[in-house]
């Protein structure tokens, strides 16, 4: 098969039928044991490529098709077992919230302005949860299967690190050349960071799984030098910001609070855009056109952020004041999923425009909460930020309710993963990557099926 697949491949001058045999092979290992795959997603997840089909059309190489495949795995097999579901996962409150985010979801995909592009927004969704939440619940149910879990990302996704790292050595850590190191693993330095800085808790939760002083707890330790130093020079504000917030949450958990700092967030937020929005007070804030511009060096960075003349961060803005603006047209159902770039030009503010305004990149609104607000409308956003709340709620509860000591260590990494994904998504689209959604949802997975493992030991410990 494989002859034939080359001389197919040279004749046809169709290089992608070399794949066949591949595709054959997961085929096969899929019927005998679809686990191995699944732990084969693992591994890819930090190696994945984006592969540019057409001008408006990519994928991810290899995650995508296998989290796709996977997804009619798993629901093949659940139609075929179906005692195998977990009727008391469906009815857990972090799962009833994340239902609720889908159903909303489907509705604004049928009520959408351009129904094709949501349409096929819902389905690329669905296989992320498919595959990412219902697959993930059926084979991470205990600590064991977490280890699995850690040491099938973390292996590939420290080679990345290694990788990069000593690229960028060869340039002298160039800020200005940061992009092009990255590649074929990454599509940006900000898809870089946030994989590095969500991980990074899970590291220190395996230290605690070997002998102190041993050869694997040294290695670990190594590690974490190793992705702090990556961090570092990923130049990513928001990584770095990411992990100052997880730090305080880890307090904050500790001592039970989280839900006044959730309220208390909440409360802040809504003043601060109430300021913003009366009397149009945000457009004291517009850019000097001729000053916001990039920047080759990485603290002068810094120093145009908080002066308000970085283009990326008032290239934000920009699309910020346009999602705001957009939303009051469509309070209530929003534009449809995966909509905003398709609207938002029309609503833009001049004032705020910059040197990277016509977006030859389709790129979306760079919050996850306006994205929502914006295509799902103001439901759609009350629901998410529903979710986002109760996740963290409930896992604070989790983890004081966990007696068993490893497995309550990987319930606090798992929270403080999320918070390190919250806080990209307030400034970033992620939750549709393969390198951070995808752990989005499996965090949410085994969280739940922590609870529920916890809820079950309690219950015979009784009787």
């Amino acid at each position: 098969m494989v002859a034939v697949s080359i001389f197919s491949a040279m004749a046809l001058d169709q290089y992608l039928i070399l794949g066949l045999p591949f595709v054959f092979l997961l085929g096969f290992q899929t019927i005998v044991d679809f686990k191995k795959i699944f732990w084969l997603l693992m591994i890819c997840l930090p190696l994945s490529t984006e592969f540019d089909i057409s001008h408006s059309l990519a994928t991810d190489l290899p995650t995508e098709p296998l989290t796709a495949g996977l997804s009619l795995v798993i629901l093949i097999y659940l139609a075929a077992h179906p005692q195998r579901i977990n009727f008391q996962a469906l009815k857990h409150p972090i799962i009833i919230l994340l239902t609720a985010h889908l159903i909303w979801m489907f509705f604004t995909m049928v009520n959408s302005n351009l129904f094709i592009v949501s349409l096929k927004f819902f389905i690329a969704k669905m296989w992320y949860i498919l595959t990412f939440v219902v697959l993930t619940m059926q084979i991470i149910k205990d600590e064991k299967d977490f280890k699995t879990f850690f040491w099938c990302v973390f292996s590939s996704l420290l080679f990345t690190a290694v990788v990069i790292l000593g690229r960028l050595y060869s340039i002298n850590f160039a800020f200005d050349d940061v992009q092009s190191a990255m590649q074929p693993f990454y599509r940006n330095h900000v898809s870089y960071a946030a994989i590095l800085a969500l991980f990074y808790p899970f590291i220190f939760v395996a230290l605690g799984w070997y002998k102190r002083w041993s050869f694997t707890w040294w290695f670990l330790i190594g590690s974490l030098f190793i992705m702090l130093i990556a961090i570092q020079y990923s130049y990513t504000r928001t990584a770095y910001l990411a992990l100052v917030i997880a730090l305080g949450a880890w307090l904050v958990i500790k001592l039970k609070l989280t839900k006044y700092v959730l309220a208390g967030s909440l409360v802040v937020a809504i003043v601060g855009i109430n300021f913003l929005i009366n009397n149009n007070k945000y457009l004291d804030f517009a850019p000097n056109y001729d000053t916001t511009i990039s920047h080759n060096d990485f603290n002068s960075l810094v120093e145009a952020t908080y002066k308000l003349e970085d283009i990326s961060t008032m290239e934000r803005v920009y699309r910020w004041v346009a999602a705001f603006r957009m939303s009051k047209e469509e309070l209530i159902v929003g534009y449809g999923p995966g909509n905003f770039y398709n609207f938002y030009k029309g609503y833009t503010v001049k004032k705020f425009k910059t040197y990277v305004s016509d977006n030859p990149e389709r790129s979306g609104v760079h919050s996850y909460f306006l994205m929502t607000l914006v295509e799902q409308g103001v439901l759609g956003l009350l629901i998410f930020v529903a979710l986002t709340f109760g996740i963290l709620i409930y896992g604070e509860r989790i983890y004081h309710q966990t007696d068993n000591r490893m497995r309550r260590q990987i319930v606090i990494g798992l929270i403080l993963s999320i918070i390190v994904i919250d806080a990209f998504l307030l400034i970033n689209d992620l939750i549709e990557t393969d390198k951070v959604g995808s752990f989005y949802f499996m965090n949410i997975a085994i969280l739940v099926n922590f609870d529920l493992k916890n809820r079950t030991e309690k219950k015979l410990s009784t009787e």
